[in-house]
């Protein structure tokens, strides 16, 4: 008969919410056998998994920082923003010094790309989910952006 450890590795998650710093991620996960452990800055709380079935929360105090608020721009998104699908890192123009995919007060077509996010190493084009008018763009060149953020408002 086994003994199982009933207490969550603190170094292990200070180690990973240093990773997350370092690295600039938003969410890191590791399973050690039947252990599995979530660190993630932002929404959700770090939590450790000790069976598929069930969780624990893991302390506050064990986590990484809390990222910097976002600009009151996105503190209440249009309905009409288009948001990001990934994490990574939004780029305006195809290369560094090229002319921008998408300018404020120009008309865009359904499909057409408004600016590419890198996200491992692969360059993802964002297409205009609908034709319209670009009203915003909520984002600056070379930001890393979440998830869900709106990144361009399309009227």
């Amino acid at each position: 008969m086994s003994i199982k450890k009933s207490a969550v590795d603190q170094q292990l998650i200070r180690d990973l919410a240093g990773i997350l710093n370092d690295t600039n991620l938003t969410e890191i996960e590791v399973e050690l056998g039947d252990l599995k452990v979530r660190v993630s800055r932002g929404g959700s709380p770090v939590q450790a998994f000790a069976a598929p079935a069930a969780y624990a929360p893991v302390p506050a105090a064990a986590a990484a920082p809390a990222a910097p608020a976002t600009p009151a721009a996105s503190a209440e998104p249009s309905r009409n923003a288009v948001l990001s699908p990934m994490v990574g890192t939004a780029y305006g123009a195809p290369s560094p010094g090229a002319k921008a995919f998408v300018e404020v007060g120009q008309q865009v077509k359904e499909g057409q790309t408004l600016l590419i996010i890198e996200a491992m190493k692969t360059m993802n084009q964002i297409p205009a989910p609908r034709s319209g008018t670009v009203t915003a763009i909520l984002f600056e060149d070379s930001q890393p952006v979440e998830f869900g953020e709106p990144l361009v408002v399309i009227e």
